[in-house]
């Protein structure tokens, strides 16, 4: 009998189908406190762009090189790269932790000169990174761990936009100097010196190289020297951004000019380097990161620490894109090749910015515009103000930041006389 009661009981069981309310009860999330961000400045003017209908429609905000018909280019020394290290049927095996070494010698060597005096006694140190941002960050980690003497690092204001959280991020304390002036759209000497000289000693203070990002205006030679002097009387340690060598004005050496000055006057420098814009390179990620020390006791130490503080974010850094631009930078056709192209890419844009103004003027625009003629590399401070902007992006489908800045690469032949009508339209 109690056999046969449990086997009517298991059979009970076998044919009960549970009720909707008890189903497992779903787990409640562990992100509902999580706040939607906001959107990127600038990739938020590229989505605004695409659903634009309007056939004169005009993207300036995004920061690629463009040829004269509007379209990405690639340069053909990359392509003659590319099939080069095909060729070779090279394996894909790990590079070490601070990259590919002939990539490395090169950049550093791009950045300093070949007969640089650091590179010749061994008293700096450069590792391969993801990119200019990458190799940025990397820079931060390494101050926000071993610069404990002072944890401010000082921008330009303005500065590119990732700047802030890249050194916040790693644990850094933002300030900033003056740099911008925007009654003349050009520099502010006067208030950087100013500022600069009560930068509390021992602060980073970070300078681009060349080709300002946003403004394009840089400081010139004699310029840079004063402000060199009195960074070093300060005692603070100088963090060079160079993500535009060559492509600013389309002569790497002239580009480097202000790196390699201040480490003539003293100054060890920190470096970071981008092959993004001057070789096309950009979803290749190809950077660099350089320590200049004091000796080459000290830059094989760095060199450990740096290993240590890459190991737990990446590991190994990518390999294709530094083949690439260690074949362009090794082999001498190639090289030369390079620095025909990356010349042309820069005279376009400066033609740019030359046929802007004749066009604004043909215009009947009574303004000065000589600083965009004036400003150097792929972005240009136009001087617009937000609701400028907002009329040209409503009524002429031209897109930009709110800030008036513009890529200039972006400009064509094709529509420059477009964009100098819309410009005058908003600005008369």
């Amino acid at each position: 009998m109690a056999l046969l009661k449990t086997t009517k009981f298991l059979s009970s069981v076998g044919c009960f189908t549970p009720s909707l309310g008890a189903l497992p009860i779903r787990a409640s999330s562990w992100w509902s406190e999580v706040q939607m961000g906001p959107p990127d400045p600038i990739l938020g003017v590229t989505e605004a762009y695409k659903r634009d209908t309007n056939p004169q429609k005009m993207n300036l905000g995004v920061g690629a090189y463009r040829d004269d018909n509007g379209k990405p280019y690639v340069l053909s020394c990359v392509r003659k790269a590319e099939a080069m290290i095909a060729s070779k049927m090279l394996d894909k095996e790990y590079l070490p932790i601070g990259g590919l070494g002939d990539f490395t010698k090169a950049c550093a060597e791009l950045a300093l000169g070949p007969d640089s005096e650091v590179l010749k006694s061994k008293r700096s140190i450069t590792v391969q990174t993801i990119s200019g941002t990458g190799s940025l960050r990397i820079g931060g980690n390494y101050l926000s761990r071993f610069h404990l003497v002072g944890r401010d690092v000082y921008l330009p204001k303005p500065s590119w936009g990732n700047h802030t959280p890249i050194f916040r991020d790693a644990g850094m304390q933002l300030k900033a100097y003056r740099y911008y002036d925007p009654a003349t759209c050009g520099f502010d000497f006067a208030g950087a010196l100013d500022d600069i000289s009560k930068i509390p000693e021992n602060g980073v203070i970070m300078l681009h190289a060349c080709a300002h990002n946003p403004t394009g205006v840089d400081p010139r030679p004699e310029q840079w020297k004063e402000l060199s002097a009195v960074i070093k009387k300060r005692k603070l340690l100088v963090f060079f951004d160079m993500a535009y060598q060559g492509f600013a004005s389309g002569d790497i050496d002239r580009d480097a000019w202000a790196v390699r000055h201040f480490i003539e006057q003293g100054h060890n420098i920190l470096l970071s380097q981008s092959f993004a814009k001057n070789m096309g390179l950009y979803g290749e990620r190809v950077g660099g990161f350089t320590v200049v020390c004091a000796d080459a006791e000290e830059a094989k130490r760095v060199e450990s620490q740096l290993k240590i503080l890459i190991r737990p974010i990446y590991s190994n850094p990518p390999m294709n894109g530094a083949r690439i631009a260690s074949t362009i930078l090794n082999t001498p056709d190639l090289h030369s090749t390079w620095l025909t192209e990356v010349k042309d890419m820069a005279d376009r844009i400066i033609k740019m910015r030359e046929m802007l103004v004749a066009n604004l003027k043909n215009e009947g625009s009574t303004r000065n515009w000589q600083h965009v003629i004036d400003q150097i590399g792929m972005f240009c401070f136009t001087g617009l103000k937000p609701e400028q902007v907002e009329r040209l992006t409503k009524e002429f489908s031209v897109y930009m930041t709110k800030d008036g800045r513009i890529s200039v690469a972006g400009v064509t032949s094709g529509n420059v006389g477009y964009l100098a009508h819309a410009i005058h339209q908003v600005t008369k």
